[in-house]
């Protein structure tokens, strides 16, 4: 799938207008199970590979730029 492999080389997928983002940080790149970062509403959850693709694709969230990570979390 190439939103999981996207995910796994740092990609920040979002939508800048509602100011939510999902994205991998760069200390869990390469690990056996990864956990992501998704933040919504001015709050930062951890969820996993499997909830994050999850949260993409319900949310339709594509490559964005996250205000203070930039284009990507690497």
């Amino acid at each position: 799938m190439i939103t999981e492999s996207e995910l796994k080389t740092g990609v920040i997928f979002g939508d800048n207008e509602n100011q939510e983002y999902v994205y991998m940080p760069g200390s869990e790149i390469g690990v056996d199970s990864p956990m992501c970062v998704y933040e919504s509403d001015g709050r930062r959850l951890d969820v996993d590979l499997n909830e994050a693709l999850r949260l993409i694709r319900v949310r339709a969230l594509r490559h964005a730029k996250h205000p203070v990570l930039g284009t990507s979390s690497c």
